[in-house]
């Protein structure tokens, strides 16, 4: 009724009514937009980290949660909204769509689902609220335990009593051993494919990492002490004991090398460090300072040359004297802490880097530089540290004050303090550090950014001629999704080094280039290949960074216009089967598809063929066709006789996977189903290369994997058969073949007479590709058994029987036996000339029924008694 009045009032007055109407929905939309808005909902930034994003989050679930509103009938669908926007924004993947697109880019996302309010007070972010503890995800994870700093890192599950039972001692502990290791927590709930692929099956686990090492599992129990104890076992560095025979050289030897040394002095009298307080500083200072002590009970007079009577421990920076005023420092406190936090502020600066010496020493040098605009703060002192974890990688560390040489910073267009790694090729191939401003983080990006070959891009080096292909990535600091692109980018440029460049425009500082470049939301990464422009889109991963370029040189999405849909569509070959993307450029969810839809095209390639309609360009062909609405995914099936037929894709997921899984249902099954009866007569006793899945109805990996066994044997079809046990249905087939797990892949090769009797050899793999390359190996393994002739030892045979006839008392026989044996192998020998003659394969030979059948012949023609018989078959089983 509304809308018939809306048409009248529009006939009388058109122009007076659609303005306003204009107006009032335009400001009805935005405020509707604003609620809805992720970051708003929440309460944080644009720029906010998952952790900050998980706080903000867990608050709000503790007072919105329907639990404790249980008088609001609104309370349900408001804490959704509120669910669906931390879901969304905790992923980067799914924040990057949402940032781009908005909600129109998650349709193919579903929501609905939230935790109890006791889990969100007590089981959510156990360890977001303790600042010794660093909670590490799938993004920082490698760069943490790869950084040279030794991590003690605790796999807990939200909802593992046990992990709540750690909790506390966890935390007592992280504070006891602050700063002499790195303390560590990954929530398994949020990172499953993180500790799957670590290994971890049990919660909660802890272990011990250090670079280039083994991880160490601890298996005590789990007190203070004992957490204490064994993680102390791991910081090596050596405490040593300083006497009058080692002191003086001792001292100058680590002058030379740039390094001091911290002493304590034990007495009778005063106050000594203790054995453990020595070792965590040990660790701590590891490459700036040697730590060691000296017994004044025993070398009193050595003490007394320190000018020490009584305990006491004291900083000696490289080249100070006791004759220098002030070179020395005394320390009065036993706190391993505050002795660091001393140490660290006393020892020197980095190397100052003047616009004078700056060219000269970064001509050919690898270096970290950190710009300061005058302040030195903590970041600056823990920046010393840096020198001794970079000395293996030959990165030479210094600073440059943006305050004192403003021009040279200028010229770089830096404007606020950051770390920048140089090459070694010059001043202007350099690449800043846009991640977290932690130690761990910065030496990993340092070690990266060397190997790699990314540069900082500027007005003054941007790639406009394009005489070479260029990846260059449009982003802004503060966007979550562009930081943890940048390390993706950083290993693509490794796999593509000499053959495309790579650079990373921030757009905050450059706005005119990026707005000439029409960029509207971050990351944008485009790729310039002389005239042809091309925006990713895809995952943030090397991968698939590397599959995006792979498929603009081959690509396996066929581009259709209105001719080639009729030719190769409506006119496809019997057998043929097409699956085809009808969409729009201007729509968001027909963006965030199109990286899926060629990912989905190359796992399909060989099998169905698949296409893309743009339909903003031939839209009156979209109309013939009924597309109505963008984008419309379509499966033309292989009957040439109905071309107009299709099946619609109405899946929620628009995920590579789930759209491969829609489009091989459509296939003949090239597996077979096997009963107990065909599982032994046609696996265990037939003449074929067997591959076997067995699953279990109800098992959802096993769905999963479906699909893609089917692409397996057709992959194999005619070398080796697939097929499919239902462990439900044949419990014990599966039992008797030791199947513990479902889906399980067994390959069963034929090997003549010889066969696996139930268990086969296992498949480690639920990749098509990767099963098919491993059995195909295996085979060429088993190609000399496959093909050699079973040879009768004529000689062996003979010394035998002769051994077995005589042991029975039946000196006859041994004759007769030795007769049997040449006459079995001159027939073997015949029949192998034979069938290689006629050019057969000597593996189809049953060797066994030609011997039993020639023992049959002779039993025949020769009279033998049941005694010769029985020491005739000892004979044939020794031969």
């Amino acid at each position: 009724m509304a809308y018939r009045v809306v048409l009248r009032a529009q006939q009388k007055h058109p122009v007076r009514f659609i303005l306003p109407l204009l107006l009032l929905v335009t400001l009805l939309v935005a405020v509707w937009a604003e609620s809805r808005d992720y970051y708003n909902l929440l309460g944080v930034s644009r720029e906010a980290t998952t952790r900050e994003i998980r706080q903000a989050f867990k608050k709000l679930a503790l007072t919105m949660h329907p639990d404790k509103n249980p008088g609001d009938h609104t309370a349900h669908e408001k804490f959704l909204q509120v669910n669906r926007a931390y879901e969304v924004l905790k992923d980067e993947d799914l924040r990057k769509k949402y940032d781009k697109y908005g909600e129109k880019g998650l349709d193919e996302q579903q929501g609905g689902r939230y935790e109890s309010w006791s889990f969100y007070r007590y089981d959510f972010g156990i360890y977001d609220d303790d600042l010794e503890i660093i909670t590490l995800d799938s993004g920082d994870f490698e760069a943490a335990v790869n950084s040279g700093e030794i991590w003690f890192i605790n796999f807990y599950f939200p909802r593992c009593s046990h992990c709540h039972q750690l909790a506390p001692t966890w935390r007592e502990f992280a504070k006891e051993m602050d700063g002499v290791i790195r303390i560590g927590a990954v929530n398994c709930g949020d990172n499953n494919h993180l500790c799957r692929r670590k290994g971890i099956n049990s919660y909660p686990s802890l272990y011990i990492y250090r670079a280039g090492q083994k991880p160490e599992k601890f298996n005590g129990e789990r007190s203070k002490d004992n957490l204490v104890r064994f993680s102390m076992q791991f910081i090596t560095t050596t405490v040593m004991q300083l006497w009058q025979g080692n002191v003086f050289s001792e001292i100058e030897n680590a002058f030379m090398s740039g390094l001091g040394w911290l002493i304590t002095f034990c007495s009778d009298t005063g106050d000594c460090l203790e054995p453990r307080t020595r070792q965590k500083l040990a660790g701590m200072l590891d490459g700036l300072v040697k730590v060691g002590w000296m017994d004044c009970t025993t070398q009193e007079q050595l003490c007394a040359s320190f000018q020490v009577t009584s305990g006491a421990t004291a900083l000696f920076p490289p080249g100070s004297s006791l004759d220098q005023q002030g070179s020395v420092l005394w320390l009065n406190t036993l706190d391993s802490k505050e002795i660091y936090s001393q140490v660290i502020n006393h020892l020197p600066d980095l190397e100052l880097l003047t616009s004078d010496s700056f060219q000269r020493k970064l001509a050919h040098h690898r270096w970290l530089v950190s710009f300061t605009f005058g302040d030195r703060g903590t970041a600056s002192n823990e920046y010393k540290k840096l020198q001794a974890f970079l000395r293996n990688d030959h990165i030479q560390v210094g600073r440059v004050d943006c305050i004192a040489d403003s021009e040279l910073c200028q010229s770089l267009y830096i404007h606020k303090p950051c770390v920048a790694v140089f090459k070694g090729l010059g001043i202007h191939d350099f690449e800043i550090h846009h991640g977290k401003d932690v130690l761990y983080n910065i030496v990993g990006f340092a070690r990266d950014s060397v190997r790699a070959h990314v540069t900082t891009l500027r007005p003054d080096n941007f790639p406009s001629d394009r005489k070479e292909p260029w990846l260059v990535d449009f982003f802004a600091p503060w966007c979550p999704p562009c930081r943890a692109l940048l390390p993706e980018l950083r290993k693509a440029s490794i796999q593509l080094a000499g053959q495309m460049k790579f650079g990373t425009l921030d757009c905050t500082i450059h706005h005119n280039l990026c707005s000439m470049y029409n960029i509207q939301a971050y990351p944008t990464t485009v790729i310039f290949n002389g005239s042809s422009v091309h925006e990713y889109e895809g995952q943030h991963s090397a991968d698939g960074i590397l599959e995006f370029i792979q498929d603009l040189v081959n690509p396996s999405v066929v581009v259709l216009d209105p001719s080639s849909f009729a030719e190769r569509v409506k006119g496809r070959a019997e057998g043929q089967i097409w699956a085809v993307d009808f969409y729009a450029p201007w729509c968001g969810p027909c963006q965030a598809l199109m990286p899926e839809w060629r990912r989905m095209a190359r796992m399909l390639s060989g099998q169905i063929l698949v296409g893309s309609v743009d339909c903003q360009r031939f839209q009156t062909f979209c109309q013939s066709q009924g597309v109505r609405a963008y984008p419309e995914v379509r499966l033309y099936p292989s009957n040439a006789r109905q071309p107009d037929r299709f099946m619609s894709y109405n899946g929620w997921h628009r995920d590579a996977h789930s759209l491969r899984t829609w489009a091989l249902s459509s296939l003949p099954r090239a597996s077979v189903d096997l009963t107990p009866e065909s599982f032994r007569s046609l696996v265990l006793s037939g003449q074929d290369h067997w591959v076997v899945d067995f699953y279990a109805p109800w098992c959802g990996p096993c769905q999963h994997f479906a699909p893609e066994f089917e692409v397996l044997a057709r992959i194999v079809k005619g070398e080796i058969r697939a097929g499919k046990v239902d462990c439900q249905a044949h419990y014990q087939t599966c039992q008797s073949a030791g199947i513990t797990a479902y889906p399980t892949v067994r390959f069963y090769p034929y090997l003549g007479r010889r066969r696996y009797e139930h268990s086969g050899e296992p498949i480690n793999s639920r990749d098509a590709n990767v099963i098919a390359d491993t059995i195909r190996q295996r085979l060429q393994l088993l190609l000399p058994q496959l093909h050699s002739k079973p040879k009768v030892n004529v000689c062996l045979c003979q010394i035998q029987t002769q051994t077995v006839c005589r042991r029975k008392k039946n000196l006859t026989c041994v004759s007769f036996c030795t007769g049997r044996a040449l006459m079995v192998s001159g027939l073997c020998q015949r029949k192998d000339q034979q069938y290689m003659g006629q050019g057969g394969d000597r593996s189809g030979l049953d060797w066994s029924s030609v011997m039993i059948s020639q023992q049959t012949l002779l039993y025949k023609n020769t009279a033998v008694t049941q005694t010769d018989r029985q020491t005739d078959t000892d004979c044939y089983l020794l031969c």
